[in-house]
C-alpha cells in the first residue's frame, strides 16, 4: 500500500484518495495495481488452521485480495462502514433488499425506481409474502403517512434514472428511522463523490459500479456499502448467497477507480452543456436535468450533491413514433443502448407509462433518455442538429 498516514488519509481530497485508496504493494509484490486473484479453492498450512479457519482467505466466495482492495477503497470514499461487491447493479438492490427484509414484511419503494427493481419487487419479493407500496418520489416527509407498523425497508433513488426527481433523503430518513425501517439508495447517478449518502441517513446504498466506476461499457459490478448498524447483516446476506463478481470484472473496476472524479467531472461539464444547449432548441418541450435552475427539483439538488453527472433526459413536443426514430436511428455518435456513464454517448427512449402506479407519467411528448460521453461537445451537438433535421423533415 502506498504509505499514508492515517493523518494524510483523512486530509485528502477525493481526487488523491481515489488515486492511493485500495492498493497493497505487499500483495503485488511491488507492482502498483492489485491483480486479479482467480481462485476456488485456499489451502491451509494445518489441521488446526483448518478447522479454525484463522486466516482470512478461506474459499473463493468468501473475498481475495483483489475484492478486499475495491471494499476498503468503496468504504472510505463513501464514508461507510463496509462494502460488498456482487456482480451486477441489479444484484446489489437484491442483496440489499434480502438483507432488511422478511417474509410479512412492508416494503416501500419510490415510483421512480429502476424499473428492474420493482420487476424483482413484484415478483420474487411477492412471493415471499412481502408487500410492496410505491410511492410519490417528492412526498419526502410525507412517506410517514403509509408506513405501517411492519414497514421495515424504503428504497429511494435519487435522482430517478428516467425521470430525474429529486428526493428529500434526509427527511425520508428520519421518517423512516422513526418507524424503525431501513434506508436503502441507489445512488449510482451521484456516486459516493457528489452525494455522500451515509452522511444523509442512508443504511444502504447500493451502486452499479457498472457505471462510472467502470466507465468503460466493459464490466458488470455491483456494490453496496452500509453503515455500522447493518454492514455485519450485509455481509452475512452476501456471504450465504456466494455471488461474487468476476474477478477480472473487480480488477478492471480498480483501475477504473483511479479516474472515476476525473471523468466524473467531465461528463458533468460535458451533460451540463448539452442539456442548455437542448434546452434552446424548439423541438424540446423541457429538459430532466437537476442540476438546471428550473428543474424541480434543483433546490434540493443544490443543497445536497455537489455536482452531476452525464445522465438526463429530454420531452420532445408532440411527434409521431416514427419522427422519434427517424430522430434516433440516423445519429453516428449517440449509440442506442442501455446502461450508461461509458465513455461513449447514448440516447434511449422510454415511456414509464405502463409501470408508473403511485405517480402519472404524463410528459406531453415523447421521452429520451441522454447519456453524454467524452466525445467533443461541438460533434455531439452537431450529430443532434442533423437528428432534429431528420425529425422535423419527417412530422
Amino acid at each position: 500500500m502506498t504509505k499514508l498516514t492515517d493523518a494524510t488519509r483523512a486530509s485528502l481530497r477525493s481526487r488523491s484518495r481515489l488515486v492511493h485508496l485500495g492498493r497493497n504493494s505487499e500483495q503485488s509484490q511491488g507492482f502498483i495495481n492489485v491483480p486479479p486473484f482467480r481462485g476456488s479453492t485456499v489451502l491451509y498450512p494445518d489441521v488446526a488452521t483448518l478447522k479454525s479457519r484463522a486466516q482470512r482467505y478461506t474459499y473463493g466466495t468468501h473475498g481475495t485480495p483483489t475484492t478486499d482492495a475495491l471494499c476498503a477503497a468503496w468504504t472510505d470514499i463513501a464514508g461507510a462502514a463496509g462494502t460488498v461487491l456482487v456482480p451486477s447493479g441489479l444484484a446489489a438492490i437484491v442483496v440489499a433488499l434480502m438483507t432488511a427484509l422478511g417474509a410479512g414484511d412492508h416494503l416501500m419503494i419510490t415510483d421512480s425506481a429502476y424499473a428492474p427493481a420493482r420487476n424483482f419487487a413484484n415478483t420474487i419479493l411477492k412471493r415471499m409474502g412481502i408487500e410492496t407500496t410505491y410511492y410519490d418520489p417528492h412526498l419526502g416527509a410525507g412517506i410517514g403517512a403509509l408506513m405501517r407498523p411492519n414497514t421495515r425497508a424504503v428504497l429511494t433513488e435519487s435522482p430517478g434514472s428516467q425521470t430525474f426527481e429529486v428526493q428529500d433523503i434526509p427527511a425520508i430518513a428520519e421518517v423512516a428511522h422513526a418507524h424503525g425501517a431501513c434506508v436503502l439508495m441507489d445512488n449510482t447517478w451521484a456516486t459516493p463523490l457528489f452525494f455522500a449518502p451515509h452522511a444523509h441517513g442512508v443504511d444502504m446504498a447500493i451502486e452499479a459500479g457498472t457505471k462510472y466506476l467502470s466507465g468503460h461499457s466493459d464490466l458488470l459490478l455491483g456494490l453496496v456499502s452500509a453503515n455500522a448498524a447493518w454492514f455485519d447483516r450485509l455481509h452475512r446476506t452476501t456471504d450465504q448467497m456466494a455471488i461474487p463478481p468476476g474477478p477480472e470484472d473487480v480488477f478492471l473496476a480498480l483501475r477504473g477507480l483511479r479516474s472515476m472524479e476525473l471523468r466524473l467531472r467531465e461528463a458533468e461539464r460535458q451533460g451540463l452543456a448539452l442539456a442548455q444547449w437542448l434546452s434552446t432548441r424548439p423541438e424540446v418541450l423541457r429538459v430532466l436535468h437537476p442540476a438546471l435552475p428550473d428543474h424541480p427539483g434543483h433546490g434540493l439538488w443544490k443543497r445536497d450533491f455537489s455536482g452531476s453527472s452525464g445522465l438526463f433526459s429530454i420531452v420532445l413536443k408532440p411527434v409521431s413514433e416514427t419522427a422519434v426514430a427517424a430522430f434516433l436511428d440516423g445519429l453516428e455518435l449517440f449509440g442506442l443502448g442501455y446502461s450508461w456513464a461509458g465513455y461513449e454517448s447514448l440516447a434511449v427512449p422510454f415511456d414509464c407509462t405502463s409501470y408508473r402506479t403511485a405517480t402519472r407519467w404524463a410528459p406531453g411528448g415523447p421521452a429520451i433518455r441522454f447519456s453524454v460521453g467524452l466525445e467533443d461537445i461541438e460533434d455531439l451537438k452537431a450529430d443532434l442538429d442533423r437528428g432534429f433535421a431528420r425529425l422535423t423533415a419527417t412530422v
